[in-house]
């Protein structure tokens, strides 16, 4: 089981504050046997200076001290912006209702009683930390997304023709959409996680303390095997199909609510070999030793969902700046044209996936000497409008070839097709047959003018079930000086990075 420390990288170092030297050193010790590096303060006072010189990554805290008491020092921690994030969890003999609710509204983060048991001490301090490592990665996500959008928002003052402005605008609305589904996504297992989490808890005293050694045992091995199951992408069909198999294969042993059973069994993705977990399954125990298992199945499954959000989200910043990250010197660049082409499409990839085919050909080694920041213009041009002609639904084909000294970018959508009567005025600046309001008829006139700037030339075929767009840039026109220094510059961008993408792939 991969858990958030382990894939998330983030040092972690503790203090803890007692001012009793008999349980401080316990403390102290026992962290430092589990590996933790660990700080010790025997008072709130002396605490509270050394986190302003070093802040820690999580505080244990007693609450009965000399001087200050530990609700004190929690209040001023949190009312510090700079120590405010920092996890405290309260380790006190106070074992009443009202001291852990106090615990909580100055800021705790949980509450252990004494005595204790140092398995749960460790148990308790790493999700704390796992959790104060996913939002730190979270944060520095955001950050990153925060600034690619202000890159965006900078290339916008720079769009000085409408039909510009109008498609950044559409693929803002693609990537707001983008962008909400893995945040969604982290919220709702995030809330899970804190559901399960608050649970097991709850009933961890119940599980060590009340179950014989063969439910333990059993309880563990439930877990080992829910961990090491092969994963299988089953669909509802045959999840009914194998909860009726288990169900009655409990039933065979005489054993009660085996429907219920079932149906944990297979949230745990257990399908089979469940004979060993019969006399658990006999138990009076078994509804909330099952659920104390799946609780903790989930912690894992909702950090592994997270993990899988944020890549995504990541994924998206780096297609923005890439499609922001040209400057507008006016200066040509030797550019790989597949990788404007990836940004595009990785931009538009919500409408694309909902419903129609996106096929590549891609000829490899395909640089040209161009305006990048131009191009990347004429490609989403092209390929919204392609996408606006299927209307959700049908194929599209990009391809990339060399042909006569040119190289040839082909975007080819299976929609209506354009009506002959108007073939001849599409290039024409204002001319459009979108509805009022969802084009300006300027972007295919922008794109001719882009191409012919290249020196290249675009043309076009269309028939109803194929329209064809065919961008040719000449391969010739490049400087001898700027070969010397091909595929030298630094932050090169590579479309693989960003989607597979190879010869005759679909999508």
């Amino acid at each position: 089981m991969n858990t958030p420390s382990e894939t998330i990288s983030c040092s972690a170092e503790i203090l803890v504050i007692d001012d009793t030297p008999e349980n401080l050193q316990l403390m102290v010790q026992l962290l430092k046997r589990a590996g933790y590096k660990v700080r010790a303060a025997t008072s709130g006072k002396i605490a509270l200076q050394g986190i302003k010189t070093s802040p820690p990554d999580l505080i244990l805290l007693d609450i009965m001290m000399a001087e200050i008491s530990g609700y004190e020092v929690c209040q001023k921690l949190k009312s510090n912006p700079e120590t405010q994030d920092i996890p405290v969890i309260f380790i006190s003999a106070m074992n009443t209702a009202i001291d852990k609710v106090k615990a909580f509204q100055v800021g705790g983060v949980d509450y252990i009683t004494k005595p204790f048991y140092f398995e749960e001490v460790l148990a308790r301090v790493q999700i704390q930390l796992d959790n104060r490592c996913l939002r730190q990665n979270l944060q520095a996500k955001n950050q990153e997304l925060s600034e690619a959008l202000l890159q965006v928002q900078e290339t916008q003052k720079h769009l000085l023709q409408s039909e510009k402005m109008a498609a950044l605008g559409q693929l803002l609305a693609s990537i707001a959409h983008e962008i909400n589904t893995p945040l969604g996504a982290i919220l709702a297992s995030s809330n899970n996680s804190q559901t399960a989490l608050y649970e097991f808890l709850e009933k961890l005293p119940q599980l060590v303390n009340e179950t014989s050694l063969e439910q333990k045992q059993q309880f563990f091995s439930l877990l080992d095997c829910s961990l090491k199951t092969e994963k299988r992408k089953l669909n509802s069909r045959e999840k009914r199909q194998f909860k009726r198999e288990i169900a009655q294969q409990l039933e065979e042993q005489g054993i009660s609510q085996a429907r219920r059973i079932a149906d944990t069994l297979i949230d745990l993705e257990i399908y089979d070999g469940i004979e060993v977990f019969f006399p658990l399954f006999k138990s009076l125990d078994v509804d909330w030793i099952l659920q104390q298992a799946y609780n903790l199945i989930c912690l894992k499954t909702n950090s592994q969902n997270i993990i899988m959000a944020v890549e995504r989200a990541a994924k998206i910043v780096f297609a923005l700046k890439s499609y922001a990250r040209y400057d507008n010197s006016g200066q040509k660049q030797w550019v790989e044209v597949t990788e404007g082409l990836e940004t595009v499409l990785e931009l538009y990839r919500n409408q694309i996936s909902s419903g129609i085919e996106l096929i590549r050909d891609y000829q490899p080694n395909t640089p040209v000497w161009c305006y990048p920041d131009e191009l990347n213009q004429v490609w989403t041009n092209l390929i919204h409008n392609a996408i606006h002609a299927m209307q959700g639904k049908g194929s599209l084909q990009i391809s990339v070839s060399k042909r006569q000294g040119y190289l040839v970018v082909a975007i080819t959508d299976s929609g209506q097709g354009i009506p002959p009567q108007v073939q001849q005025r599409i290039f024409e600046p204002f001319f459009t047959t979108k509805s009022i309001g969802e084009g300006s008829g300027l972007g295919l006139d922008i794109s001719r003018k882009i191409i012919e700037k290249h020196e290249g030339k675009i043309e076009f075929e269309s028939q109803p079930g194929q329209t064809t767009f065919e961008v040719w840039l000449p391969m010739d026109k490049t400087p001898a000086s700027a070969v010397s220094h091909s595929f030298i510059e630094e932050d090169k961008i590579s479309p693989q990075n960003m989607s597979e993408s190879s010869d005759h792939s679909n999508s």
